[in-house]
């Protein structure tokens, strides 16, 4: 465990905090009384959530603030934020209600998961109880022609963007982790499972239809339920509205270009800026075909990137823990990387922890 995430906490030491640590990271918080959105260091313990926060190239050893978790209720995926589709809903026994994001889909469902069960853990008398056949007869009694038409509700219905992939323009589609976070979050379904099996049986009455390579060749699989992906990058759209702008031949912006490559890595680590040297929060995305990396403000709502640059002929390299090295500023502590662009520009970035360190520079190095 790096130096500079080591807190003390009002209740316990920090050897018994450590051992009791079910699990820790970076999440964007939104705020109670002005509603922005700042990245906090979440900690889960048996039997409460604490946040704090980080400033300054180190986290503060106060404590930001602290959530019972006995009597709490997880909606996970939450779709109250259209602009951020990785947020679980925590609810108090109080209704006090906090909206955290997550930097992927994975990670959201794991602090969901990790939430849940230690909410769990705390009722003894009330054992979770295994899913049933009848949820599954549940779903062969969904009305498909309902389904569609919630989803084309316009406030409340699937929400429909535009993406780029290898080339080529796609309109008013949406990808299969959104139509299966959709499903769950109005009841549709109970799990992401059959949410994917209802999805498959909407293409197979073709209600909706797959776009794009990714989702077309897992189409033709005879097995229902892998017909349809449950994948970010798996585009589909509403069989009617069905349209394609075939390759595009006109040279297309340099952003278009940089962001239609295939996600390899994402993940919140934090950047030193160029110009007041200062640390802050990013969400970093690597991306392949072509090898860019995109950096975001997850406090921002703009969904566009703050900074970015193409990793061809980018050198990348660790940085020793000991002392702090040529060029950083701060009080930072460890788990440094640097990347040197094409033309000479200098980042400087720090990982939560050792391995995290050298998963991004593995990553990396492949694409450069």
């Amino acid at each position: 465990r790096p130096a500079f995430f080591t807190v003390t906490c009002d209740r316990m030491d920090t050897a018994q905090r450590q051992n009791t640590t079910v699990k820790e990271g970076f999440l964007v918080k939104r705020g109670h009384v002005i509603q922005n959105w700042k990245a906090r260091w979440f900690v889960l313990l048996p039997d409460e959530l604490l946040y704090y926060k980080y400033d300054g190239g180190k986290k503060d050893s106060s404590l930001r603030g602290k959530v019972a978790l006995a009597g709490c209720k997880v909606t996970c995926p939450c779709l109250e934020y259209q602009n951020r589709p990785l947020v679980i809903k925590l609810k108090t026994q109080k209704s006090a209600e906090y909206f955290l994001e997550a930097c992927s889909r994975e990670e959201r469902d794991a602090w969901a998961a990790s939430i849940t069960s230690t909410i769990q853990n705390l009722r003894p008398d009330s054992a979770q109880k295994p899913l049933s056949e009848h949820a599954h007869l549940e779903l062969n009694n969904v009305s498909l022609n309902q389904v569609v038409d919630s989803m084309h509700d316009v406030h409340s219905g699937v929400k429909l963007v535009n993406h780029m992939e290898q080339g080529s323009s796609f309109k008013k589609c949406f990808s299969g982790a959104a139509l299966v976070d959709w499903l769950v979050s109005m009841g549709f379904v109970l799990t992401r499972v059959e949410a994917v099996t209802l999805s498959s049986a909407l293409m197979e009455e073709n209600f909706v239809k797959p776009m794009g390579i990714k989702s077309v060749d897992a189409s033709r699989v005879g097995n229902m339920t892998e017909q349809f992906l449950d994948d970010s990058t798996a585009l589909y759209a509403f069989a009617e509205s069905y349209k394609r702008k075939g390759s595009v031949k006109a040279e297309p912006s340099l952003s278009a270009v940089d962001l239609s490559g295939k996600v390899v890595k994402r993940g919140y680590l934090l950047k030193q800026g160029h110009k007041r040297k200062n640390w802050k929060v990013r969400l970093f995305v690597l991306r392949a075909e072509p090898g860019f990396l995109h950096y975001f403000d997850p406090s921002r709502e703009d969904s566009n990137p703050v900074g970015g640059f193409s990793l061809r002929g980018c050198l990348v390299s660790a940085l020793e823990d000991n002392g702090i090295p040529s060029g950083v500023k701060g009080n930072v502590q460890g788990n440094l990387f640097k990347i040197i662009t094409q033309n000479d520009t200098h980042y400087f970035i720090q990982a939560t922890s050792k391995e995290e360190k050298m998963e991004w520079i593995l990553a990396i190095k492949q694409l450069t």
